[in-house]
């Protein structure tokens, strides 16, 4: 840009040389028709013009110096002003950004790049859009659909309980049937209630996180032994490999609930009378994690949306093991802010999640308080 004002300024003063040179001509004309011609009219006519060009002559220097200052200033004036029509006809286009007309992103062939960094953006935009859309599409289908829910259990809890009222002389049997299932309905209510405070803490508060050292060994443990009732009804066993002791500078609470949702997503897609398998190594920069388990085969492309908010294989409203479709968006949540990464893969009716977690001094996290806060967007 630099080189291209400073060859516009030679430019403006050989153009200024010209007309110099252009106009001594004329005046050298002037004075042979006006001492030399023998066309009285014609002298007569350019009398006026020879005057001028001879008080042009007499201030010459004067005039050069006006000529270079207005082409100093015009060429100025054109520098400044292109770079702003350009920056506003940029601006001009990107206002439009989000039309579904791509016309007004037609720029000048020197805003080429500009022109494809704005389409760029448009499409990037526009794919954003898209899947926000259809994130809270889901998330508005999904409250429906659970608010539709509460009224099954809600009603069962309300009716046995209105004949456990009603009928003082039930026999013991019934009266403790009656209860359990009143009790198992309620549970259910419960559990949709909670799926509700997920949907409202994923997308209104921010994820806190307390460092500390951990023994991820003896958490995985813990976690299994309280999945037990459900294994068990289930029909599945669950099978850990895991190191002795497993020491790791993490939030124990996030990162329990990553290891619980990763194993009831097992339990939930696994088939009966198979295995679950935990696995777990460290190595010199991380520590790895895998929940394995016999499913039907993820397809490729709802593999890919495993981590979306409210994203559910199983799209039946009234299945029991229909969460929120957030227990997997936490659990990447909470991996990330710890730095890691969370993947998932299927193939030959197997599912693996593998989480892995880069290591960090221990010693340093292990101070009570200290804290890493990361806003949702």
């Amino acid at each position: 840009m630099v080189w291209l004002y400073l060859l516009s300024l030679a430019g403006a003063a050989a153009a200024v040389f010209l007309i110099f040179l252009f106009g001594l001509n004329i005046y050298h004309a002037l004075v042979n028709i006006y001492y030399y011609s023998d066309n009285i009219v014609l002298a007569r006519v350019t009398l006026p013009l020879y005057y001028f060009m001879a008080g042009v002559r007499d201030s010459a220097l004067l005039v050069v110096i006006v000529l270079c200052a207005g082409g100093w200033f015009f060429v100025t004036y054109w520098f400044f002003r292109y770079p702003q029509k350009q920056v506003h006809t940029v601006v001009e286009a990107a206002s439009h950004l989000l039309d579904d007309d791509a016309s007004h992103l037609q720029l000048p062939p020197e805003l080429n790049v500009a022109e494809a960094q704005l389409r760029l953006v448009r499409q990037q935009a526009q794919r954003s859009a898209q899947i926000a859309r259809e994130a809270e599409q889901r998330k508005n289908d999904l409250i429906v659909y659970l608010a539709h829910d509460l009224k099954t259990p809600l009603t069962s809890v309300i009716g046995y309980l209105t004949l456990l009222r009603d009928e003082p002389q039930i026999s013991t049997e019934l009266r403790a049937r009656y209860t359990n299932i009143a009790l198992d309905k309620a549970e259910r209510l419960e559990d949709l209630i909670n799926e509700f405070f997920d949907i409202t803490r994923f997308n209104l508060s921010h994820i806190e996180l307390e460092l500390r050292k951990t023994d991820l060994t003896r958490m995985v443990e813990q976690v299994v032994s309280e999945f037990g009732p459900m294994l068990a009804e289930k029909q599945l066993t669950c099978r850990t490999e895991l190191p002795a002791r497993m020491e790791y500078a993490c939030d124990p609470d996030k990162m329990a609930r990553v290891f619980d949702n990763l194993l009831r997503n097992a339990c939930h897609y696994s088939y009966p009378d198979t295995e679950v398998t935990i696995r777990a190594r460290t190595t010199e920069s991380e520590v790895m994690l895998s929940f394995e388990n016999q499913g039907h085969t993820i397809p490729p492309e709802k593999l890919d949306r495993l981590f979306e908010q409210f994203f559910r294989l199983d799209e039946s409203r009234a299945s029991r093991t229909g969460g929120a479709g957030l227990g997997l968006a936490i659990a990447k949540e909470i991996i990330e802010l710890h730095g890691g990464t969370i993947a998932a893969e299927s193939a030959d009716e197997h599912i693996r999640f593998v989480v892995r977690l880069p290591l960090r001094d221990v010693s340093a996290a292990g101070v009570p308080g200290k804290k890493a806060a990361a806003r949702k967007s």
